[in-house]
């Protein structure tokens, strides 16, 4: 049952490359932990997005408005 156009299939696939992108890149990869971190933050940042838009949450999300 696609989300929003997406197949979940490829969510799972697309969150599985990038984890072990992720984990290859950390652990093989030198470079100064606080820009690990700077990386890890930003790329979980991007998918969690990406996940949101590819289920059709982020519109919700980004239109919600705060009433009195």
């Amino acid at each position: 049952m696609p989300l929003a156009g997406i197949p979940l299939i490829n969510i799972v696939i697309v969150l599985v490359v990038v984890g072990v992108v992720l984990w290859l890149i950390n652990n093989f990869i030198p470079m100064a932990s606080s820009i690990k971190t700077i990386l890890n933050v930003v790329v979980v940042i991007f998918v969690a997005i990406w996940v949101l838009q590819a289920v059709g949450l982020w519109g919700r999300i980004t239109s919600y408005r705060f009433t009195h």
